[in-house]
This record gives structure tokens, C-alpha cells and sequence, in this order.
């Protein structure tokens, strides 16, 4: 990690502000920064008509796989625009407490089968495998349905990945002239949000802080310079990154 020697004072993260507690409050008052949440990407329901394209039967699945409300959210919408019910037996695995927690919305949570997961769909694999017999659907936005998951194509289990929303760049014309010193990106779409809505960006000063690897090579790609990068040795989440470089760049005078 190379800081430049410019103190770090405003920070966009390019998401929605998080619910609850959050480590980016402790990082504004550790440091007397100011950090703004603006999502840089919303996502968007696909009609009946687009999801049966795919010649997908959700009803020939017996087991569904949610790393997100969002897919939650529009797996469960998508039955209901196709006027289907899903049967009791239908097991659901879930990648954290808190996305199982989220079902309650949808079906009687105490009579169904429901698996979690510690945070990642790597972790969920070994229970998945406990089930092999099971068709798994995964329901997931067109971005994820593109991408290879390692875990998941290499464990054996049948099944299907099904597009049931869309992730589109939002409008950003509200930022043309403000101005941070570091933007913070989790995903690809994100950075390619950034490039449609400033097609003439120059990084220059502003310090790019960027989460996993397929958003650093996203990020590379487009001939940008990524100054703080995450997850890394000493720092497994971002709120850890950027205090560690606010910390070193706030040293400085300038």
C-alpha cells in the first residue's frame, strides 16, 4: 500500500448506507472524516417473459440456494408473477444467518428446511453436498449468472443458475462537481458505473479503495490505479483498509 501524501477528509463509498451498526461510524469518529453512502448501481425486475426465455422450471428444483435479499426478494416476486407455489418440501440454504433470518417475509419459517452458511456460498458447499440428491436452483442477478463460481461449479451438485433481476448503473449526474478523496468500490459494475456516468474521470488525487479481485481487475483494466486494496493479510474488510491508510495519510500535513 503507497499513501500519497494528501489527508484523507471525504469519503463516497459507491453502496447504500448499511442498517444498524456500522464500522464506517467508528471510522468517522476515529478520524473526523466524512464518509457518504451512494449507490452507484440499483437493480431491476425482469418481466415473466424475460425469465421464462431461459427455459427454466423453478418447480423442478427441490432446493434453493440465496446469497442476497435482493434474489430473495425477486425469486419470490418471480413466483408470484408466474402464479407458482412453491412446494413445503422445497429445502433453502442460505449463505448467512441474517439472509435465512429474511425468509420469515416470505414462507412459515419454523415448518421448512433451512441451512445457513458463515457468510460466503464456499462455506454452504459442504451442506449443499450433504444433499447431493437435491436439484439446486440459484437464483441470481444477469452479472452473477455470467461469472464463474469456482466452489460451486467444482463440488458436483446439480444446478441451475436462474437471472431474476437485472444490475443497472444509476444516475450520478448529482455528483458532477463534488468532489472526494477516496471512492470506494465492491464490485465491478460499480467502476463501470463511475466510467458511464464520468466518461472523462481522471483519477488524479483521488485514491480508489476496491474490495475482491475481480473488482481490482476491473479496475486495472480501465487503466485506473487501485491505492487501497482489500481484502488483504492485515486487513480482511475495508472498514480495516481504510482506517489502516487514514491512518498513514492523515500523518502527513498536506
Amino acid at each position: 500500500m503507497v499513501v500519497q501524501n494528501k489527508k484523507v477528509k471525504k469519503i463516497l463509498i459507491s453502496q447504500p448506507k448499511p442498517e444498524g451498526k456500522s464500522p464506517y461510524a467508528n471510522l468517522e469518529k476515529k478520524h473526523k472524516v466524512k464518509i457518504d453512502f451512494i449507490p452507484f448501481m440499483h437493480v431491476e425486475e425482469i418481466s415473466a417473459m424475460e425469465f421464462k426465455e431461459q427455459r427454466i422450471s423453478i418447480l423442478n428444483h427441490d432446493a434453493v440456494i440465496f446469497t442476497s435479499k435482493n434474489a430473495m426478494d425477486h425469486y419470490f416476486s418471480m413466483l408470484d408473477k408466474l402464479r407458482l407455489r412453491v412446494p413445503d418440501f422445497t429445502k433453502y440454504f442460505c449463505v448467512s444467518e441474517a439472509i435465512a433470518h429474511y425468509l420469515q417475509n416470505f414462507i412459515t419459517y419454523r415448518k421448512r428446511k433451512v441451512f445457513t452458511g458463515e457468510q460466503t456460498l464456499a462455506s454452504l458447499i459442504p451442506i449443499m453436498q450433504k444433499h447431493k440428491e437435491s436439484k439446486f436452483l440459484f437464483p441470481c442477478s444477469d452479472v452473477l449468472k455470467k461469472q464463474m463460481n469456482k466452489s460451486l461449479e467444482e463440488s458436483g451438485l446439480d444446478h441451475t443458475k436462474a437471472q431474476m433481476y437485472r444490475v443497472a448503473c444509476s444516475d450520478l449526474s448529482d455528483l458532477s462537481d463534488v468532489k472526494y478523496d477516496v471512492l470506494v468500490f465492491f464490485s465491478p459494475t460499480g467502476v463501470k458505473s463511475l466510467l458511464e456516468n464520468f466518461p472523462n474521470f481522471k483519477q488524479e488525487d483521488t485514491r480508489l479503495a476496491v474490495f475482491g479481485p475481480t473488482t481490482i481487475k476491473s479496475v486495472e483494466d480501465n487503466g485506473l490505479r487501485v491505492d487501497i486494496a482489500a481484502p488483504n493479510k492485515k486487513a480482511p474488510s475495508m472498514s480495516m483498509a481504510l482506517d489502516q491508510y487514514i491512518k498513514e495519510a492523515n500523518k502527513r500535513r498536506r
